[in-house]
């Protein structure tokens, strides 16, 4: 465990995944994560690499190999080299060996960079290529924050709000992989948050003009707001009857029901020429 801190905030994270686990304000006397109880979801944060989502039967095709990867990669199952930069900044690295290189195979370097600034926690996602080749990949984030956060509130009190009025569709999934779309209907810009709504697995966002998604609730003034300029696709998601939301910004999707199984041909997915970088970020306000 590595743990980074400033006077609002202090982040825990494990180097098994570069797992943010704990993300505690001294200011609110809040801890904002959920706290991992295996009965429900045993995980806090994972990464999402080298693909995000299912695969049909989770199988794709590159250069006429066939390989195989569970549900979101394998990256939240490894253990990376953590190195704390200073108090408020700590950075893991996973590269390619030969266990990823048998279902996986591309060079490559993920890095997660956590860094406090203020009331903030950033997450900046940080993929290099290597090889010699074109380096195929989806990277994304799954943050579960604690619902209610507070003694005094319960799951139903609680909202998520778009800060852009907008027309939401929701990607239905079968078995995991992207079905039949329908409306998100919001009340104003606010999804009220209730365990039934995931009953029929994630609520699954594609092209939102929306940059933030803030948790808040009717009893009292604290919350978060969760900050995806970069990410295309967003997921939200909770275990049945868990008490947390995940609040899930994506580069890269679930697979359709139609997919030809065709690594190059997935949706969403990065591209990155050889001896290049690419970084995306989000970041969360706690409040």
């Amino acid at each position: 465990m590595i743990t980074i801190s400033n006077k609002y905030l202090k982040a825990t994270i494990s180097s098994k995944g570069a797992e943010l686990q704990s993300l505690y304000s001294p200011q609110t006397g809040i801890e904002y994560m959920w706290n991992g109880d295996a009965n429900y979801w045993g995980k806090f944060s994972p990464v999402l690499f080298p693909i995000v989502g299912s695969l049909k039967e989770d199988t794709y095709y590159y250069n006429g190999e066939k390989y195989q990867l569970p549900r979101h990669g394998f990256a939240r199952d490894k253990e990376f080299a953590g190195e704390q930069l200073s108090d408020d900044e700590a950075v893991f690295t996973l590269a390619d060996n030969a266990d990823t290189v048998a279902v996986y195979p591309f060079p490559f370097i993920l890095r997660l960079r956590y860094r406090i600034e203020n009331n903030a926690l950033i997450c900046v996602y940080e993929v290099e290529n290597p090889g010699t080749g074109e380096l195929l990949f989806s990277v994304g984030g799954h943050p579960a924050f604690a619902v209610p956060c507070t003694e005094d509130s319960v799951y139903q009190d609680y909202y998520l709000e778009w800060n852009k009025t907008e027309p939401l569709v929701r990607w239905g999934l079968n078995n995991g992989l992207l079905a039949e779309p329908q409306n998100l209907v919001l009340e104003g810009n606010c999804l009220q948050l209730a365990h039934s709504l995931f009953y029929k697995d994630a609520i699954v966002l594609k092209q939102m003009q929306s940059n933030c998604i803030s948790l808040k609730n009717n009893v009292n003034e604290h919350g978060l707001h969760f900050y995806f300029d970069e990410f295309p696709f967003f997921g939200i998601w909770a275990a049945k009857d868990a008490d947390f939301v995940c609040l899930e910004p994506w580069c890269g999707i679930a697979d359709s029901i139609n997919h030809d199984q065709q690594l190059i041909n997935k949706e969403g997915i990065q591209t990155l020429a050889p001896g290049s970088a690419w970084q995306k970020r989000w970041r969360v306000e706690c409040f």
